[in-house]
């Protein structure tokens, strides 16, 4: 299908704009996010360049976190250069009205949409999981190590000493318990010690209290207890955070941990939020193009621009907090997780249709 020379037009400056607006924001990404870095490195490096290199690293997931407000801000400066040309004005004296307008630059805030879903979040995702790693051979737990996979949890951790190494098998997670666990201890020449094989084990502290205790030594004795008592650096706590960065995460990557956490029977609630907000993505940037076109051409009586993008921040902030507090209600499972994603979409999708019908009211 062949674009219209206004069609052409209008989606050429709507996309102008929101370039504007990302170049800005990564510009203001980079200056705040520079100096938690520095900080950060402060006694870790003396390699001045890490801080920086680190920082762009994660300018595209902080950019993808506010594309929606990025969005708003680029329909709000859309209108302002239609206004301050006097374009809107002769594109209605040509029989293109307000709706007209409107369905254009929703449309390319859609096809946008998806193309960031399917390209730039694997991008960006991939950007933070360089960016988590090279920070992470900084931090002072980088001998420590846990993972979650279809064969369950996976723990490496040294002792305090690091005379010992513990490589740690866990089958089944459940709140504040593994169960069917086993944990190998190997010395630093990574010569076998002892097995330890449990049926579960309370992990709410670093003291973990094992129950129905086997241990086989190498030299092939076996002890049989009660309860075992292991130091470990995890707990409930730390292990129920090991993916609290999902941006690090594709979606083909958040998929097969959604399945992992299901066959450690451990929540994927989490995940499942976190692959719908993506999914979503598209819709809500439709809904925010339409939300600052309504904003904008109801409220052309007023003048100031400043008094306008004040506007457009204060609805933006809204709608975040409206989202916020359905996907804390997902978290708690007190809403289904698709509800809590969507709902917030569809009274944003009911305030829009309403909008529309009477956008050509002027």
């Amino acid at each position: 299908m062949i674009m219209k020379q206004h069609e052409r037009y209008l989606t050429n400056l709507f996309l102008k704009n929101l370039l504007i607006i990302i170049v800005v924001f990564i510009f203001l990404s980079f200056f705040l996010n520079i100096f938690e870095e520095i900080k950060y490195f402060e006694n870790k490096s003396r390699e001045t360049y890490i801080p920086i290199f680190l920082t762009i690293l994660n300018i595209p997931s902080i950019v993808f976190e506010i594309l929606p407000f990025i969005f708003l801000l680029g329909v709000m400066f859309f209108f302002i250069s239609l206004y301050d040309r006097d374009e809107i004005e002769l594109l209605r004296s040509n029989g293109i009205d307000n709706l007209k307008i409107t369905t254009i630059i929703s449309t390319v805030s859609l096809i946008l949409g998806i193309i960031l879903i399917v390209l730039y979040y694997s991008f960006s995702a991939n950007l933070k999981s360089l960016y988590l790693n090279i920070k992470y051979k900084y931090s002072n737990t980088n001998d420590h190590l846990a993972v979650v996979n279809e064969d369950g949890l996976w723990i490496k951790e040294k002792s305090e000493n690091e005379i010992k190494i513990y490589f740690i098998n866990a089958k089944y997670y459940k709140v504040n318990t593994l169960e069917n666990l086993e944990i190998t201890e190997l010395n630093s020449e990574y010569e076998l010690k002892n097995t330890i094989v449990s049926k579960k084990a309370d992990i709410r502290s670093k003291k973990w209290i094992l129950s129905d205790v086997k241990i086989y030594s190498k030299d092939k004795k076996t002890q049989i207890l009660d309860k075992y008592s292991y130091l470990s650096s995890f707990n409930e706590e730390i292990i129920s955070n090991l993916y609290s960065n999902l941006n690090s995460l594709n979606i083909f990557q958040l998929i097969k941990l959604k399945e992992n956490y299901k066959s450690i029977g451990y929540s994927a609630t989490d995940v499942r939020l976190h692959l719908n907000k993506i999914y979503s993505l598209p819709v809500y940037l439709t809904l925010t193009t339409i939300i600052g076109a309504l904003l904008m051409l109801k409220l052309n009586s007023i003048k100031s621009k400043f008094f306008l993008v004040v506007i457009g921040v204060l609805v933006s902030v809204v709608f975040y907090y409206i989202n916020y507090f359905s996907i804390l209600f997902g978290k708690n499972e007190t809403l289904p997780v698709v509800v809590s994603i969507w709902l917030p979409q569809l009274i944003i999708f009911l305030i829009c249709t309403l909008g529309l019908t009477k956008l050509n009211e002027n």
